[in-house]
């Protein structure tokens, strides 16, 4: 969780390999849209302050976070060019134990899809106790966890690339 002295939007883009020559799915959640759009925007703004072309950033929607995993895996292998992608969600704790089976099934989920597949998953997911945690990082006071999870991806696009044999 971010602290007070966090700022997910900060990076050092000379410590950032150049990402032109990468493409990069991006699946969001429309659960929770005003967070998630945030996130969205701060991930796509990161891609292409490092590089990316707008052409090689690939955009899905999924009704909510429990379908990003599904979302993910499809678009994993309905893209063999791609070389990283990006979950993007937001959970926030409401009365019920739902926050806890949702929230441990994508955590799990894109878990699965990292450790048997070929493309890295970025976990992108808020997981807040309430709206404005959310809104604090996704834009907010603490920055956005969208920009850290395209630094996140654009490093392991570039990890993905020199493992190649």
């Amino acid at each position: 969780m971010a602290t007070a002295n966090t700022n997910l939007s900060a990076y050092d883009k000379n410590t950032i390999p150049n990402a032109k020559d990468f493409r990069f799915g991006i699946v969001v959640s429309e659960w929770n849209h005003d967070i998630t759009e945030g996130m969205f925007q701060g991930a796509f703004d990161a891609l292409k302050d490092c590089g990316a072309i707008n052409e090689n950033i690939v955009r899905w929607n999924v009704p909510g976070s429990f379908e990003l995993i599904y979302g993910c895996k499809q678009m994993t292998q309905s893209y063999d060019m791609l070389d990283a992608v990006i979950a993007i969600g937001n959970v926030i704790q409401g009365e019920t134990k739902h926050f806890d089976y949702v929230c441990e099934a994508v955590a799990q989920g894109i878990k699965d899809l990292n450790v048997h597949g070929n493309i890295p998953v970025i976990f992108c997911v808020l997981t807040d106790n309430n709206k404005q945690q959310s809104i604090d990082r996704s834009g907010g006071k603490h920055g956005n966890k969208g920009t850290e999870a395209a630094i996140a991806a654009i490093k392991m696009a570039q990890l993905r690339k020199d493992s190649k044999f």
